[in-house]
């Protein structure tokens, strides 16, 4: 009997992989080994649905205990791996130490951490995972001022679904735009005056000097670096996050802003491979520049790549195929849907297709005649138009993006 793939991380990744490799014919043996107390879960939802009741942990749920039975996948919950040996090929947990045959390292991000005086205060948190959604979710019963720190996706996915269950909320972020480093700066804006106008406050160019806390712990507002303070009884912080490298970095694998990985999700070390937001990989569509992408169409693809890749060679075959899928995400932000496709590197022309004042437009991004990246507001027809174009590598002229009555289709 050979011994089992190993796949450290119980989400998005592990399913993934676990229905590739089943799909592959593979019959060797699988082990998830996942730190959380939880059913592999989808977390898109934590910002969004579940704050808002939309949602609940029964849907969250990726996939009952019994499908993993009937494939006979070994799913340990509460197991959080403290080492691996690459030589011996052996990860060890609190209590045991398991051989693997394929490591799969799925450790996905953690939260960064904000150096500010008064994090710790009860009314504080994070969004990273369901216990934290939970929490928040039981402080808002008794909420009424929120503040937001940080505009990225998961700021504002959260900060519109609060607005929504009636709280007042305040953002903050030192960037001159929301989303700055994610969108086009045509979206940033049209996102900073939509959540105005439903009553967001919006504060950019501007940090918080400390978070206040009253005699009972409870924070109590936001002090900005002008020193006004900002009342709150609730603080979220959502300021990024952090590739979870520290098990494959003490194993010696090579790790640069994430798990180092080639084309097929190979790491450094033979037999050991990464995916998902913590993993590091050469994208062509960010001219074969490393990136990590975290998303749920990443994770899905790098693991079906790494699925093909253990497939072939199980069965003597060295030709399976790269990850080299089309890069898209998305955000919803109360009713409206922003999707973005490819990667706005080394962009110098950007034409609107579509109407912003009526709430549905594209922006999209070339590098010369090259288009690039493209971002789409309540206009999912362009989304997946650009989809298809990026993977085709068409680009079509900045005159038939800006001529709204030229169906970009006929060029597929």
């Amino acid at each position: 009997m050979t011994d089992p793939v190993v796949v450290v991380g119980g989400g998005q990744v592990a399913v993934q992989l676990c229905l590739a490799l089943r799909k592959e014919k593979y019959q060797g043996d699988i082990v998830v080994l996942s730190e959380e107390n939880e059913l592999p879960y989808h977390r898109p939802p934590l910002s969004k649905a579940y704050i808002t009741g939309k949602t609940d942990d029964e849907k969250l749920v990726m996939r009952p205990f019994s499908f993993y039975e009937s494939r006979n996948i070994d799913l340990k919950l509460n197991t959080a791996v403290t080492a691996i040996d690459c030589d011996r090929q052996t990860v060890h947990t609190q209590n045991s130490a398991l051989k693997y045959r394929y490591l799969v390292l799925a450790t996905g991000a953690l939260a960064r951490q904000l150096p500010i005086e008064g994090k710790d205060a009860n009314g504080v948190f994070e969004l990273r995972d369901l216990p934290d959604a939970r929490a928040l979710k039981a402080h808002l019963d008794g909420a009424a001022d929120v503040v937001v720190i940080g505009a990225g996706f998961i700021g504002l996915e959260a900060a519109a679904a609060l607005r929504q269950t009636g709280c007042r909320v305040t953002v903050f972020d030192t960037a001159d735009r929301v989303m700055g480093r994610a969108v086009s700066p045509e979206v940033s804006q049209w996102f900073t005056e939509t959540h105005t106008q439903a009553g967001i406050n919006i504060l950019l160019n501007e940090g918080i000097a400390r978070i206040a806390v009253d005699s009972n712990h409870q924070v109590c507002g936001v002090v900005r670096q002008n020193g006004e303070t900002v009342s709150a009884d609730t603080v979220l912080i959502g300021v990024g996050v952090l590739p979870h490298v520290e098990l494959a970095d003490s194993a010696g694998i090579s790790c640069d802003n994430g798990i180092v990985v080639d084309e097929y999700c190979r790491t450094s070390t033979p037999a050991v491979f990464a995916a998902g937001d913590c993993a590091s990989h050469p994208n062509r569509f960010a001219g074969g520049r490393h990136v990590r992408l975290e998303s749920v169409q990443n994770a899905t693809d790098q693991a079906r790549t790494i699925a093909g890749v253990i497939a072939a060679a199980d069965q003597g075959d060295q030709s399976a195929a790269p990850y080299a899928a089309v890069p898209w995400f998305w955000s919803d932000q109360a009713e409206h849907s922003l999707q973005m496709t490819g990667l706005a590197y080394d962009v110098n022309g950007r034409v609107t297709r579509g109407d912003p004042d009526a709430g549905s437009f594209s922006v999209f991004q070339f590098n010369g005649a090259q288009l690039v990246a493209v971002d789409s507001v309540n206009a999912s027809r362009d989304h997946m138009l650009a989809r298809k174009m990026l993977a085709s590598s068409v680009s079509p002229s900045f005159e038939q993006v800006a001529d709204s009555d030229f169906d970009l289709k006929t060029l597929i």
